[in-house]
């Protein structure tokens, strides 16, 4: 993989990762344009996420302190109480990390047909959400984080929204969407940040174990991290008077085109 090549993949997935379009399948299709195959590994997919992960800290770097002040006062508050719900909806997900995690990486090895497929499931989600109205509801619930937990787990699938999955569902669930949008954005950052600690800590990010140089995997990680920070702050101001239906539009176009060529 060549730098140009990182760094126009990085922005890609920066781009893509907020907006419920399935970052994962956009890189799969970039990666397909380019001719990178990367089925042996998922290490730059990895350093990309990592990338977006970032930005969402520095973007919501706000509520995130409040959530560590409430914390940290060791009170059953409504901060550790919101970061209790964090927490149960990341256990689907590490389910799957832990015990089906070479299915989901034969999944981006199995070619653009399993994209193509997931966004269409997207786009029969985002529509079925953009019709739904909030319920009269103090926040997201316990029940509720978990059942996002478990979209979020179905969403490993490439082309299936992870955003788009989590924000439909609670939505379909009854809640607002801007706490839906937020939720969404927080819950994925242990999840994600502790895949990558894990590849740093099996030595995954060697050139060596890799196959991509060194230069490729930072220029990668530093496009996805400021597109990230851009699109980040821009879905959060679009969810609040956004339509998904028009999401949904551009996800099954792009899922037919991805079949059909």
């Amino acid at each position: 993989m060549h730098w140009w090549e990182a760094f126009f993949l990085g922005l890609l997935q920066g781009l893509t990762e907020f907006l419920p379009v399935s970052s994962s399948g956009h890189l799969e299709i970039g990666k397909a344009l380019f001719g990178v195959h990367s089925a042996d590994n998922l290490t730059f997919t990895v350093v990309v996420h990592a990338a977006t992960v970032c930005s969402t800290i520095v973007v919501l770097w706000r509520e995130l302190a409040q959530l560590g002040r409430g914390c940290a006062r060791f009170r059953w508050n409504s901060e550790t109480q919101y970061v209790a719900k964090i927490l149960l909806s990341m256990i689907p997900v590490g389910i799957a990390g832990l015990f089906f995690k070479e299915q989901v990486e034969a999944l981006f090895g199995a070619g653009l047909t399993v994209v193509g497929v997931g966004l269409l499931a997207t786009a029969a989600l985002l529509a079925f959400a953009g019709y739904a109205r909030p319920r009269p509801k103090t926040g997201i619930s316990f029940v509720d984080a978990f059942i996002i937990g478990l979209a979020q787990a179905c969403a490993v699938v490439p082309g299936l929204s992870r955003s788009g999955a989590t924000i439909a569902t609670g939505l379909l669930l009854g809640n607002n969407k801007e706490s839906v949008a937020r939720f969404s954005f927080l819950m994925v950052l242990i999840p994600i940040l502790g895949e990558a600690l894990l590849d740093l800590l099996k030595g995954g990010f060697s050139e060596a174990s890799a196959g991509i140089p060194a230069p490729a995997l930072i220029t990668g990680f530093l496009a996805a991290f400021v597109a990230g920070c851009a699109a980040c702050k821009w879905m959060l101001a679009l969810v609040r008077k956004g339509k998904l239906i028009y999401f949904a539009l551009y996800c099954a176009l792009a899922g037919t085109a991805t079949l059909l060529f």
